[in-house]
């Protein structure tokens, strides 16, 4: 298992739609190490979650788990979840406004998630996974499984105004933002 090198904007990688992973490729040492080189990097940088593409590697592949995040403290618990080859279906034309950030764009800005999904996709063993997330978790599937094809949250943002580097967000934004969605997360619960 290692720390890997995190690709930031403007590398092709991140611009590139992800292949498929083939079920045999799944089960190779290489693609298990860097399932796990994925948890260490996803860990060690504090996201919520990676794709395969922010390490230089453009198949559909992605981590995700919050458990006491510092940087995000307002996101509901997310288990350890590894989605290969996921594809994302709106459950209903219901959004959420949502201030984003990445880490591979040194930027936050707000846009819009839906509301609710089904998520399918294998996990690491080869399992299917069929899976209903609603809310903030929504979104933070909805931002990694966009990685995969391509999409930074850069290309959602709505009125370019509300984009902030970090520290600049942290000052001037952070404090209403975390108010109103705690306030959000209760009420939709997730």
């Amino acid at each position: 298992m290692a720390v890997r090198e995190i690709i930031q904007i403007g590398h092709p990688v991140l611009r590139t739609p992800a292949r498929t992973v083939k079920p045999t490729e799944l089960a190779s040492f290489p693609m298990q190490q860097l399932i796990d080189d994925l948890i260490d990097t996803m860990r060690n940088a504090g996201g919520a979650g990676i794709a395969a593409t922010q390490v230089g590697e453009p198949v559909r592949i992605c981590t995700i788990e919050v458990d006491n995040n510092v940087r995000y403290p307002y996101k509901p618990p997310i288990a350890l979840t590894v989605l290969v080859n996921p594809e994302i279906e709106y459950l209903g034309d219901d959004t959420f406004p949502l201030n984003e950030g990445c880490l591979s764009v040194p930027l936050r800005g707000d846009i819009r998630r839906h509301l609710r999904i089904r998520v399918s996709a294998l996990d690491r063993s080869g399992t299917e996974v069929l899976r209903e997330v609603a809310g903030l978790s929504a979104g933070t599937f909805q931002h990694e499984v966009d990685h995969l094809n391509g999409v930074l949250f850069i290309d959602r943002v709505e009125d370019s105004r509300t984009l902030a580097t970090w520290p600049e967000f942290e000052r001037h934004a952070r404090e209403v933002f975390v108010a109103e969605i705690t306030e959000f997360v209760k009420r939709i619960g997730s």
